[in-house]
């Protein structure tokens, strides 16, 4: 009989993707409340609620549950269009002060793990500049966050020219900022994304042998690379969307690699995040869950 995969890793739920209407502030705590019920997670990725009352509801079903929480700082950085890596000093400053906010906040929710990402990519010309001044912010967030309690920093890899046009939006790029803030910071690694690789237009065998040295977390999910298509771009829509990158094969195909890699082992379990929302009229929050778990089992069961 083949190992469950639980015993190689702890698979999660990015929260405000499976249920968007979050993002809108709405039904926080009643959305996470069905993942604290769900015994197939082990694990749950947060944003931020500005609701206190909702905040200390969640903490408190959070702490029942005995899931693992991640906090991500996306749903705060992307409509805001922040930059810690920003030219400007005062507007870094002003940045670093709301992320320090969000760790603040994921400590009240208990959570292990802390996601941050870079800002927009200024170009070939300014670019190894803002890595510098991103690693900078980076040693600041683990500086902070060590000192306040025990949560781990993971930095997570968007594309640089589709859809985030993020800063760090190669593997490459991961490894230089990574190496000094890892060698200076116990709590730092990065978070590898599947639904990334074809935005990235990067190989996941290459790129991860790129970071494997460091802490890792790995997310999967699915994104659309065809031109044209009404879901072009890093929308996470459910696994196997017609016109998508990613389903089973491609799922058991990342579980494989990761396992000759030795990154989904029995030792550590990392975390694996599924990360998908429903985004058409047919398709309801329980169905694209139910979805995506039913495309973790079958890779698994292949892998």
């Amino acid at each position: 009989m083949k190992d469950s995969l639980y015993a190689y890793m702890q698979p999660g739920l990015v929260h405000f993707k499976a249920y968007p209407e979050v993002m809108q502030g709405r039904g926080y705590a009643d959305t996470l409340e069905k993942i604290c019920e769900d015994d197939f997670w082990n694990v749950v990725e947060l944003g931020p609620v500005k609701d206190v009352r909702e905040r200390d509801r969640a903490r408190k079903m959070l702490a029942v549950s005995g899931l693992t929480v991640c906090y991500a700082t996306q749903p705060t950085v992307l409509p805001q269009k922040l930059n810690p890596h920003h030219f400007d000093a005062a507007e870094r400053a002003r940045v670093l002060h709301i992320i320090k906010n969000c760790v603040d906040e994921a400590y009240q929710l208990g959570a292990s793990f802390f996601r941050v990402m870079s800002g927009k990519d200024p170009g070939d010309e300014k670019r190894e500049e803002a890595k510098k001044i991103f690693v900078d912010f980076l040693h600041e967030i683990c500086d902070y966050v060590k000192s306040n309690g025990d949560m781990r920093v993971t930095l997570k890899v968007f594309d640089r020219d589709i859809d985030k046009q993020a800063l760090i939006g190669t593997f490459a790029d991961t490894r230089d900022v990574a190496q000094p803030v890892a060698a200076a910071h116990d709590n730092f690694g990065v978070l590898a994304d599947l639904s990334h690789f074809p935005l990235l237009r990067e190989d996941p065998k290459e790129s991860i042998a790129l970071v494997k040295d460091f802490f890792m977390h790995f997310h999967i999910g699915n994104c659309v690379v065809e031109p044209g298509h009404y879901l072009y771009g890093d929308l996470q829509p459910r696994f196997g969307l017609p016109g998508g990158s990613i389903d089973v094969p491609e799922v058991r195909d990342y579980f494989r690699m990761l396992l000759d890699f030795g990154l989904l082992n029995t030792e550590n379990p990392p975390v694996v995040s599924t990360e998908v929302r429903p985004l058409l009229a047919e398709e309801t929050s329980a169905m694209v869950i139910a979805n995506a778990k039913r495309v973790i089992r079958r890779a698994w069961a292949q892998a």
